[in-house]
C-alpha cells in the first residue's frame, strides 16, 4: 500500500476517531491550522486548489469538526497570508504555532497526519511538501521515519 493510502486510512481511522475527544485543545486546532498553512504555501504559490483541500478537511475531518469551521477557516488564512507575504519569516511562526503541541504526543502525531493528508491530498505528496511535514517532525520531536518521510 503507497504511503498517501496508509496515511490517508489512518487519518480516517477507528483510532483517530477514538481520539476526536482528545484533540480538542486550542493548541491543537492552532497547530492544526498551521500546518494546513504551510503545507499549502510549501510551493509557495499557494492557490484555490490548497484552499479547496483545506476547506474540505475542516469540513469532512471528523477531528476538526470539534472546532467551528470558519474559526479554523480564518486560522488557515492568517497563517498563509503570513506565509505568502514572507515565506521564511512566516515558516518560523508557523512552526512556533506547531511546537506547541510537542508535550502532547497525541496531538502532535494527530498533527502530523493532517500535514501529510494535505500534502497528498492532490493524489501526490511532493519534495517541498514532504520537507515541510518533516521539519515539523523535527519540530515536534517525532522521528519523521515514523511517517515515511
Amino acid at each position: 500500500m503507497a504511503l498517501w493510502d496508509r496515511i490517508r486510512a489512518s487519518a480516517s481511522s477507528p483510532h483517530l476517531t477514538a481520539q476526536k475527544h482528545e484533540l480538542t485543545s486550542g493548541m491543537f486546532r492552532d497547530a492544526s491550522m498551521a500546518i494546513c498553512a504551510l503545507v499549502a504555501a510549501a510551493d509557495r504559490t499557494p492557490g484555490a486548489p490548497e484552499r479547496q483541500r483545506v476547506a474540505q478537511l475542516i469540513a469532512t475531518n471528523e477531528v476538526l469538526q470539534n472546532f467551528a469551521f470558519d474559526d479554523l477557516r480564518r486560522r488557515f488564512e492568517d497563517n498563509l497570508s503570513t506565509l505568502t507575504a514572507d515565506f521564511d519569516f512566516g515558516k518560523a511562526g508557523v512552526l512556533r504555532e506547531i511546537a506547541k503541541v510537542k508535550r502532547r504526543p497525541a496531538e502532535a502525531r494527530a498533527v502530523i497526519h493532517i500535514g501529510i493528508v494535505i500534502g497528498g491530498a492532490d493524489g501526490r505528496f511532493d519534495r517541498t511538501e514532504q520537507a515541510v511535514v518533516r521539519e515539523a517532525c523535527y519540530t515536534l520531536g517525532l522521528p519523521p521515519h515514523d511517517f515515511d518521510l
